[in-house]
């Protein structure tokens, strides 16, 4: 049993902020893009054009932060990373019959 009833686990998720802040980035997108609609409210060319573009620019820079996030979190894992660790002495490497490669 452990006797420390809490463990450290480090500093966290790397991703989780700049995720936040991407979906941030797209809620205030979303909400600036509904509320330049110029068929609702036709106002100034400049304005709505103003808005139509920090809206489009906010949406692509959130939709942008959670693909990277996505693809750290779940991309493929560095090969140069897999050679450097130890191999695992406690796990016995998989026979022929395991591997469910034998048809």
């Amino acid at each position: 049993m452990n006797p420390k009833p809490y463990e450290s686990h480090g500093a966290g998720d790397p991703t989780a902020v700049p995720a936040a802040l991407g979906l941030g980035l797209l809620a205030v997108g979303g909400w600036l893009l509904t509320t330049a609609r110029p068929w609702q409210k036709p106002g100034h060319p400049l304005t709505l054009g103003l808005g139509w573009t920090a809206s489009g620019a906010l949406l692509v820079c959130g939709l942008l932060l959670l693909a990277r996030c996505v693809r750290t979190v779940h991309g493929r894992p560095d090969p140069g990373a897999a050679l450097d660790a130890a191999p695992d002495t406690d796990v016995p490497a998989p026979t022929e019959a395991g591997t469910g490669t034998d048809h």
